[in-house]
């Protein structure tokens, strides 16, 4: 029987980060380093991808390949595939984590519902769910091949229950109706790809609560206190989730979602 630190182990194993430059990307890269995982991130932040590949082989030692890729762009989203084999060779873990998260100088996005934008629906789906799709559709093969393949969505508690408006008032902050609809979207379609690509490659999915980043005092104040353990999440929440899903600690576990979030969703 294999020991726990065997089946945690991802040595000479490829995984692909969507938003790899972001915040809980950076997390989830280093956490599949740390396990001997090596790395191709996606991300349109150049700079910030190059930042976070230094840290990377500064500390494992992996290969990590950063792209550019503009997500939106279904032609650059095509371009992935064989990128990641000329590189490789193989890929056994996919985890579309980019999210389109807007701004609220976007016109239409944080909004009162009623002044939300069809554009930015749209640009928001063809992100959060529609790239998930095609990356796991044109990915398929190359994942059956290596025998160990998984796919891991990152959603949100947005995808499980509805928002409480009352957090945001006094400030510019909000909860789109699109990100929300996308992101539950995207639990199906972990539940759907459980499925249809077992039992070659298994699908899970992570919903994040909210992360700590400098956020209105009074909008921190409110989260906490209807969080059961009274605090807002950090990147570093995330890193056991993904060592779980990405590992052979996780080899019975499809079609499943671990929510981390504090115990936001439990009440």
């Amino acid at each position: 029987m294999k020991t726990v630190r065997e089946l945690m182990r991802l040595d000479g194993r490829v995984a692909l980060i969507t938003g790899g430059a972001g915040h809980i990307g950076t997390a989830m890269a280093e956490a599949l380093a740390e396990l001997g995982c090596h790395l191709c991130l996606v991300d349109v932040d150049k700079q910030r991808l190059d930042e976070v590949k230094a840290g990377i082989v500064a500390t494992c030692p992996v290969r990590v390949q950063s792209v550019v890729c503009e997500l939106e762009d279904e032609a650059a989203r095509t371009r992935l595939p064989a990128i990641v084999r000329s590189e490789f060779g193989r890929l056994d873990v996919l985890v579309n984590n980019a999210a389109f998260v807007g701004s609220r100088q976007l016109e239409g996005w944080v909004a009162p519902f009623e002044n939300q934008s069809l554009a930015t629906w749209r640009r928001a789906f063809e992100v959060n769910l529609t790239t998930a799709f095609h990356l796991s559709q044109a990915f398929a093969p190359v994942l059956r091949e290596g025998g160990c393949g998984s796919i891991v969505n990152v959603g949100s508690i947005y995808a499980l229950v509805g928002p409480d408006m009352s957090l945001y008032a006094g400030t510019a902050m909000g909860s789109p109706a699109a990100y929300a609809a996308s992101k539950g979207g995207l639990l199906q379609l972990t539940r759907w790809l459980s499925t249809v690509l077992a039992p070659d490659v298994r699908v899970n999915s992570i919903s994040p609560g909210g992360v700590a980043r400098g956020q209105p005092e009074s909008f921190v104040t409110r989260y906490v206190a209807r969080t059961p353990l009274r605090r807002m999440a950090t990147e570093e929440d995330f890193k056991g989730a993904i060592a779980y899903l990405a590992s052979d600690l996780s080899a019975y576990v499809t079609g499943e979602n671990i929510v981390v979030d504090g115990g936001w969703s439990a009440w």
